[in-house]
């Protein structure tokens, strides 16, 4: 395989937020956000040293996963902070149970809804991209009768998970907030590939270069539900010969089915981040049939972003660039 070796491939990574951007380096990690006011707020933290696991092939993919989305919780939390988004919240006019939540926990209120929405975040993914498509499934093999559909069951659950994602993002792409995020999401992308191609960081130099990015949580994502369906192919226990010979109920089955799906997430999250690992290093037919759904996608999910929202990203970039540049080498 052809090493990408014209560009400084860079494992500094963002993500947008509410007025801003997070971006995220081998040494700190640096936080953007523009006032009210228009005033840009830059907040930096060291990263923590990074253990064993966090480098350990097929270990690292979903330690890493987890740590990304908590930090990514925590940032958008406090940009919405930064960028007034919470006062203006708070302006209206409250009813008494949130004027006791303000009482009870002040500064803390934004945290706590945040966390909440979280939690309902991760309970709503899984019910859409486990529950569902397994029920939907378990269905269409009932009304199948006798006629035995198990071996096209990653394929049916995996195909409609692909459809209830691009839904998803093409939907919340129509509001005001999200599209603004989105745009923030591609001065991002520009900003990181301005940064590989060794030019100054400027808003004349990120605006030309392109927002799709091969190495993008969108990807990720997209590439963990491939590798999903390849590897819930070969687990038994989507075999309905395999449910059959322990003699349980169709709901029993479900609930197996699902929680063995849940149990092996891990798993294709590990393995799909070291495929994308490997997509963003090398430069060959192969990795850009694995990078093209991804960036395909990016098309949903990414925007173009005016000025100002590129000097954000600007702004977040510099402040995580390492002096020494061998240090955030893909």
């Amino acid at each position: 395989m052809a090493e990408k070796e014209k560009l400084h491939r860079t494992t500094i990574g963002g993500q947008a937020l509410i007025e801003g951007i997070m971006m995220k380096g081998p040494e700190k990690t640096a936080m953007a956000v523009r006032t009210k006011d228009g005033e840009i707020v830059i907040e930096e933290k060291e990263n923590k040293q990074k253990k064993w696991y966090n480098k350990a092939p097929f270990i690292r993919g979903s330690v890493n996963f987890v740590s990304q989305l908590a930090d990514g919780y925590y940032y958008l939390s406090r940009s919405a902070e930064l960028s007034g988004m919470a006062d203006d919240d708070s302006e209206e006019e409250m009813s008494r149970f949130e004027k006791w939540l303000d009482d009870k926990l002040g500064d803390k209120l934004m945290g706590v809804v945040m966390t909440i929405a979280m939690v309902l975040g991760i309970a709503l993914a899984v019910v859409l991209f486990v529950f569902v498509p397994t029920w939907l499934f378990m269905l269409v093999q009932h009304l199948a009768g006798e006629t035995d559909l198990s071996a096209f069951q990653s394929l049916f659950e995996g195909i409609l998970k692909i459809i209830i994602f691009i839904t998803y993002m093409w939907l919340v792409s129509k509001t005001e907030a999200i599209r603004r995020t989105y745009e923030y999401h591609g001065a991002e992308h520009k900003t990181i590939f301005c940064y590989e191609k060794g030019l100054p960081l400027t808003v004349e130099n990120v605006k030309p270069q392109t927002r799709f990015h091969p190495r993008c949580g969108t990807s990720f994502i997209f590439l963990v539900l491939i590798i999903s369906i390849l590897v819930y192919s070969i687990v038994p226990i989507n075999n309905q010969m395999f449910i059959d010979a322990f003699a349980v109920s169709d709901f029993i089955a479900m609930i197996l089915r699902v929680s063995c799906k849940i149990l092996l997430l891990p798993v294709i999250v590990g393995i799909s981040y070291e495929v994308i690992r490997i997509a963003g290093r090398y430069d060959n037919v192969c990795t850009h049939i694995i990078s093209a759904p991804g960036l395909a996608l990016q098309r949903l999910t990414t925007k173009e972003p005016d000025a100002s929202e590129i000097e954000a990203a600007i702004a977040a970039m510099k402040a995580v660039i390492p002096e020494d540049k061998e240090s955030d080498k893909w």
